[in-house]
């Protein structure tokens, strides 16, 4: 396993939901985080914990997080994309507002936050990247086609840089949880809550998916809290 004190790791997302168990777990694990964030005051007081203003629809907002991070920490060791909407967007909806949305902050906001990270993973020589996508990324199962699609294009991207960062030690990994009792399954009433993952639960995996070696790497990770047929 690579120890986790020290390293600087750049997570989106990090007031609410899966992203905020993830920060938690990471600050007891010992890690450095910047957390990428709109509202700074949501976040929790730890002298390892720094945040930077980060929108994922604002072109430009990412390069701007990670060269603050770089300026206070030094270095970059893995990014975690957990910043996400959840738009409803259906095929035969001729406004196309809700797919855009989701296109722009859950697609293209990954991209852009590894993009601006990337020379700093490749010099760390085991970076990591982490996107938090979904069970909507695998399959189809509702007519939340803008939120799928969105998760679907994740998946691309992840297989992308662990391609292209191979050779480089990066070594990245989609984890895709279905439903999950947070806000953003608010809405869902074909599924008890009770009975739903826990964020605390999908954050033990995103450490381990962070911190194992590089000869021990997870392409992506599927995590039910029902079943169904192996995807």
């Amino acid at each position: 396993m690579l120890q986790p004190q020290g390293r600087v790791v750049m997570l989106s997302g990090a007031t609410r939901g899966i992203g905020r168990a993830i920060l938690g777990r990471l600050l007891d694990a010992g890690c450095t985080v910047s957390a990428g964030v709109r509202d700074p005051a949501r976040l929790p007081s730890h002298p390892a914990l720094g945040h930077h203003a980060y929108d994922a629809s604002e072109p430009g907002a990412a390069e701007a997080w990670a060269a603050a991070t770089l300026a206070r920490h030094g270095r970059i060791d893995a990014v975690v994309n957990a910043a996400g909407i959840n738009t409803r967007g259906t095929l035969l909806d001729p406004d196309e507002t809700a797919m855009d949305a989701a296109w722009t902050v859950n697609t293209k906001g990954p991209l852009r936050v590894i993009r601006a990270a990337w020379p700093h993973l490749v010099a760390s020589g085991s970076g990591r990247v982490l996107n938090i996508a979904s069970l909507s990324g695998k399959r189809v199962r509702n007519d939340n086609l803008a939120y799928a699609m969105s998760k679907f294009a994740v998946m691309a991207l992840t297989q992308e840089a662990r391609r292209l960062g191979f050779e480089h030690g990066i070594r990245a990994s989609a984890l895709c949880p279905g439903f999950v009792d947070t806000d953003m399954t608010a809405h869902v009433s074909n599924w008890p809550r009770e009975k739903m993952s826990h964020p605390d639960d999908i954050a033990v995996l995103a450490e381990v998916l962070l911190h194992l070696p590089n000869t021990a790497s997870i392409a992506e990770l599927l995590v039910n809290c029902r079943h169904e047929d192996m995807l």
